[in-house]
């Protein structure tokens, strides 16, 4: 009896444990099955596609724009006088000082010249000379007349005397000369100006003695009224502005150029607009350039001669196609942009520019028409083909810096 008992208690016991083992196993294929799937779906999330990104774009529009070319200047006074003496002598009276504005005649410098004084005298006194040697001369010639009329004398003391007189004469008309001469020379001890103008430097002062082979001239008067800035062209430039302007030579050509700005040396612009005039007619050798010249007025008399400044020269350009800087990438020397089509992917396309950029736009002259749809910024880490989500920029934004 108690051999049965146990042997209940046995098998209950195994199939216990047998529905224990079950359960265990169970859950651990669950566990099991579980953890696969997460795996699984870790996985696909690490290889599937990347978000797709999105990138700020816009439409490519013609624009009317303006190019401007800018050379370095010099800037000359349209006349520029140095003020020489003409007589030896010293400096004993200055009329003006540095920078003063004079007039055509004004009385500058007095040269304190003796020396001229004493010629005059001298010259006038031989003036007095020649003429008694004249009137003598002449009451030889009228005493003659009646000795020869009469026989009493031959006529060739007669033709001696007119002789001598003809040469008296003569050297009166050169003493009266060199009495003018004389007076001429002590006038240069005035010295006015001959222009209306600006006075420069005065290196010489009172009581400095000057002549007409002084290093250095008295001062420099120069006639600003209007200004010129003188500025070159290289070959290329100059072949660049024949091609863009019309007319058969270079002077029909420059009567088309726009009116031209001065840009000073502190950066401001000069008010007054100019006007290229002249052109060298050779090409310069050494510097393979031409010489050209603009005029502007110095009404106000702010510029003056000596200085430096800037040409800026405008060219319009209408309708052509303008990309921001920005949205261009260069690569082994070429220029590119990414282009955007209709299903949101971008390819690298090469652009050719223009030299001259329109502040931060490049002039496109191939490579990109009008309606293209092209990434404004952000290409760095952009890769030809990839897609993208645009983000179409307005007009106004992108263009906002035209001028």
């Amino acid at each position: 009896m108690h051999h049965h008992i146990n042997t209940l208690h046995i098998n209950k016991f195994m199939k216990t444990t047998a529905k224990l083992l079950a359960g265990f196993g169970s859950a651990m294929l669950l566990l099991s099955s579980c953890g696969n799937k997460q795996n699984q779906g870790g996985a696909a999330a690490a290889g599937g596609p990347p978000p797709v990104q999105s990138f700020p774009v816009f439409k490519i529009e013609a624009k009317n724009t303006t190019l401007n070319s800018d050379y370095p200047a010099t800037l000359q006074g349209q006349q520029n006088i140095e003020i020489r003496p003409k007589i030896d002598g010293y400096i004993d009276r200055i009329y003006i000082d540095e920078g003063s504005v004079v007039k055509k005649g004004q009385l500058l410098f007095h040269i304190s010249a003796p020396q001229y004084t004493q010629d005059i005298n001298n010259a006038a006194a031989a003036v007095a000379s020649a003429k008694a040697d004249v009137s003598a001369a002449q009451l030889q010639v009228n005493k003659a007349k009646p000795l020869v009329e009469k026989d009493i004398i031959s006529h060739y003391e007669l033709e001696s005397a007119q002789y001598t007189l003809q040469a008296r004469k003569a050297a009166l008309v050169q003493a009266n000369a060199n009495l003018a001469n004389a007076r001429t020379n002590l006038g240069y001890a005035s010295v006015t100006s001959p222009v209306n103008g600006v006075v420069g430097t005065i290196p010489y002062k009172l009581g400095s003695l000057v002549n007409s082979s002084t290093t250095q001239p008295l001062t420099t008067v120069s006639n600003i009224g209007n200004v010129y800035a003188y500025f070159s062209l290289n070959e290329k430039q100059l072949l660049e502005f024949s091609r863009h302007y019309e007319g058969k030579t270079l002077e029909a050509k420059l009567a088309k150029l726009p009116q031209v700005s001065l840009i000073l040396s502190d950066g401001s612009n000069y008010p007054e607009k100019g006007r290229v005039e002249t052109i060298s007619g050779l090409i310069n050798t050494e510097t393979g350039s031409a010489s050209f010249r603009a005029t502007f007025p110095n009404p106000m008399r702010l510029i003056r001669s000596g200085g430096s400044a800037t040409i800026r020269i405008p060219q319009s350009l209408e309708n052509v196609i303008l990309v921001p800087q920005k949205s261009t990438y260069e690569l082994q020397g070429k220029r590119f942009v990414y282009v955007v089509d209709a299903k949101g992917a971008v390819k690298s396309t090469e652009i050719q520019i223009m030299d001259l950029a329109s502040g931060q736009y490049f002039v496109v002259t191939s490579g990109l028409k009008a309606g293209d749809t092209v990434v404004l910024e952000g290409t760095s880490n952009m890769q030809d083909g990839m897609t993208i989500k645009p983000d179409m920029q307005g007009e106004d934004k992108v263009y906002q810096d035209l001028k």
